[in-house]
């Protein structure tokens, strides 16, 4: 399971199915969230993730082989939930802390 540093984390991609709806409120939510530690959060469709895109891929669980096999060596934090996942505090708390994040 590849790991980075949290103060490593430049760019993190939120992959979704068809990058409609629900993904695209999460990544300006993430944006928001992320802005401080100036890191910039796009999205992409789970089939056209390639590695070196992003340093941390988020993503839905239902999805989290495909980007895993789309984008290898790349963490990948999957989440159930749009809204309020505690993969997200995880991923801003390792971001503001510099702490391992893994996935």
């Amino acid at each position: 399971m590849p790991t980075i540093d949290g103060g490593a984390v430049r760019r993190v991609l939120v992959a979704c199915e068809a990058g409609m709806g629900s993904s695209v409120l999460l990544t300006s939510q993430l944006s928001t969230r992320l802005a401080p530690y100036g890191v910039p959060v796009t999205h992409a469709a789970v089939n056209r993730l390639e590695a070196g895109e992003g340093d941390v891929v988020l993503c839905h669980a239902a999805l989290a082989g495909r980007a895993r096999q789309a984008a290898p060596g790349v963490v990948v934090l999957p989440f159930q939930l749009f809204m309020g996942d505690p993969a997200f505090d995880r991923l801003e708390a390792a971001i503001r802390d510099g702490d391992p994040l893994g996935g």
